[in-house]
């Protein structure tokens, strides 16, 4: 499964695109940075509630393919900014983290 076909499903709104064409090979999900930092896998898709600079700094760190940023938590304009300077794929939902990931298994991940 790629970025792209989880941004083509329609359970999550795209707020930076990066590299849509990238693979993404497993979920994360966790909110504490430390753990994220070293524990994310590359290429995973990683579903979180912390919507910050420091949050692209570590998906950029941990090769991750993409940040879905869950129960409704937006990113600032200027960490928008950051994302799109790294090419940082964010997508946003309403959902809940566990939920969030739920989809993006059914939607292909093994």
């Amino acid at each position: 499964m790629t970025v792209q076909d989880i941004i083509e499903a329609g359970y999550f709104e795209l707020c930076c695109e990066g590299n849509t064409k990238r693979l993404i090979t497993k979920a994360f999900c966790c909110d504490l940075l430390s753990i994220a930092m070293s524990r994310a896998p590359e290429n995973c898709v990683w579903i979180t509630v912390m919507g910050n600079k420091n949050t692209l700094a570590v998906a950029s760190l941990t090769d991750t393919a993409c940040i879905v940023l869950a129960e409704g938590v937006r990113l600032s304009e200027a960490d928008m900014a950051c994302a799109r300077q790294e090419g940082i794929t964010v997508l946003q939902t309403e959902l809940p983290v566990f939920d969030a990931a739920l989809k993006i298994h059914r939607l292909g991940l093994e």
